[in-house]
This record gives structure tokens, C-alpha cells and sequence, in this order.
């Protein structure tokens, strides 16, 4: 793979930073691009937040609306 000077020193950078070897950094960057599931910590945040209500529960209170501003 070329890269050019300026983007091999942004990797280098970089990889250094996470400190792992270079081809650790990119074989990363390109599973996490080339993904096309989402990553498991998205998928356990599912059910881990109690629902909003849905807009019908909303408009069943008796509160009044807020009063708006005209543009």
C-alpha cells in the first residue's frame, strides 16, 4: 500500500498515540470502515434507555401549550 509522505506521518502519528504497530492501526481503521454490522457497544445500549413517550401520550395531558413566537 503507497502512501504519501505527508499521510504516512499522520499515520505513524497516530498509530504511536494508540500505541500499536502501524499495521495494527490500519488493519483497524479498515475493519471499522469496512463494517457492516454496527459495533457491539451500539447494540447493547438497546433496551438500556426507558422509552419516550410517543407523541400520542404527550397530547393526552391537559397541559397547555407553551406560547410560541412568530418569525
Amino acid at each position: 500500500m503507497y502512501l504519501d509522505e505527508e499521510t504516512e506521518q499522520v499515520m505513524r502519528k497516530a498509530a504511536e498515540q494508540a500505541g500499536l504497530p502501524y499495521s495494527r492501526w490500519v488493519a483497524g481503521l479498515i475493519r471499522s470502515a469496512a463494517r457492516q454490522s454496527w459495533p457491539p457497544a451500539f447494540l447493547d445500549l438497546a433496551g438500556s434507555l426507558p422509552d419516550a413517550p410517543l407523541e400520542q401520550e404527550i397530547r393526552a395531558t391537559d397541559q397547555a401549550d407553551l406560547p410560541r413566537r412568530g418569525w
